[in-house]
């Protein structure tokens, strides 16, 4: 794998504020990476340093081996930006903007008409191109910068919040074209929709307070989950056994504790969480044959990552 993006030791200072302290990481290309975290924790921060927006105030940034700060044309030419708010020239017209963008990226020739073509049609612009930017909804907005982001076709992608405005549709179309363009670049994403790192990333980072909290696949980060393996089961059977059962569960080989869920006149249903996130289905599935209990509901938890983000960013 080629890598695209080094980062070491990142760290960013404001006054006494330190914004973010001491990240480091690398994507390689074809990765789709995943950037969380809560308000303030310093998402765009390291995202407008990546870029060459913002200067670190230690640290080293390189865009596919050249450094950001040291060699800052060489390392932009290699970069798209969608920034946060897909800020533009609000008194220019789609296609103005789109023009002077490709000015600015220097394309020339057949080149430039290719590509200008290209995102008009793939970013679904057609239909607002001679309209001033001022007057375009927020989502057409956000597919604006997303068209002069990719314009030049950069081998990196550096995208703040690429879906945020956009509906159901325009959702969908988007994410299907980061991972249309993902084969062969590096896209970085940040985002607060959760569903959308399933959707489209490879790997997801957690930052909490300026800090690096997680890094791994979705699979790997859902698996720290506080009930990663454990297993909700529903009992058909009277109330009166409902404390014979809770014992019987108890004691099966693996289970941490049970979460009484609903204990109903005909109807008890449980969690069981493992030891140290361990399977426990088949000494589970064994005890319910031996007991021969009516049993209409058995399933395995995977973990959430709604639950581990905030585990990790409320632990920091």
């Amino acid at each position: 794998m080629h890598t695209l993006i080094e980062i070491q030791k990142l760290r960013k200072q404001f006054g006494n504020l330190v914004a973010v302290d001491d990240i480091s990481f690398q994507v390689d290309r074809g990765e789709v990476l995943g950037f969380l975290g809560p308000n303030g924790a310093g998402k765009s921060t390291t995202m407008k340093m990546i870029t060459g927006f913002l200067t670190p105030s230690a640290g080293k940034i390189r865009i596919a081996g050249d450094d950001i700060t040291a060699n800052p044309l060489a390392a932009k030419r290699r970069l798209g930006y969608l920034p946060e708010g897909a800020p533009a020239y609000p008194d220019m017209t789609v296609w103005e903007f789109l023009r002077f963008i490709a000015d600015v990226r220097e394309l020339k020739g057949t080149l430039r008409q290719q590509r200008l073509d290209y995102v008009i049609q793939r970013v679904n612009l057609a239909q607002v191109l001679h309209q001033p930017i001022d007057t375009l909804s927020k989502g057409f907005k956000r597919r604006v910068g997303l068209a002069q982001a990719i314009l030049h076709d950069p081998e990196v992608l550096i995208l703040d919040e690429p879906t945020d405005g956009l509906d159901p549709n325009q959702k969908y179309e988007v994410r299907g074209l980061i991972r249309e363009m993902a084969q062969e670049k590096v896209i970085v994403l940040s985002t607060h929709i959760l569903e959308e790192v399933h959707a489209v990333c490879s790997r997801a980072i957690i930052i909490a307070q300026g800090r690096l909290v997680a890094d791994g696949t979705p699979s790997e980060l859902e698996a720290q989950s506080a009930d990663y393996n454990a297993i909700t089961l529903t009992v058909d059977a009277p109330s009166e056994q409902a404390e014979n059962i809770r014992q019987t569960l108890t004691a099966i080989h693996g289970v941490e504790k049970l979460i009484i869920l609903e204990e109903q006149a005909h109807q008890l249903r449980y969690q069981l969480l493992p030891k140290q996130r361990q399977t426990i289905v088949a000494e589970v599935s064994q005890t319910l044959r031996e007991k021969q209990w009516s049993v209409s509901e058995l399933h395995v938890d995977r973990g959430q990552l709604d639950s581990v983000f905030r585990q990790l960013t409320t632990a920091h």
